[in-house]
């Protein structure tokens, strides 16, 4: 599982990671490339972090 979330939306990101996958996140930032064209998960703005589960792959 993975999600897009921008800097608000990190909480909540996190505990659907948690809830959902029973584990700690991964945290990774996107470059500035991927911050454009991609939106948070739960708003219109760019999203700044990748949140996902020990098991997705985050590149």
């Amino acid at each position: 599982m993975k999600l897009f979330v921008c800097q608000d939306h990190v909480d909540r990101g996190i505990d659907v990671i948690v809830d959902e996958c029973e584990t700690f996140p991964n945290l990774d930032q996107l470059n500035k490339d991927e911050q454009l064209s991609t939106a948070c998960e739960y708003c219109s703005e760019s999203a700044t972090y990748i949140v996902a589960n020990a098991g997705s792959n985050t590149k």
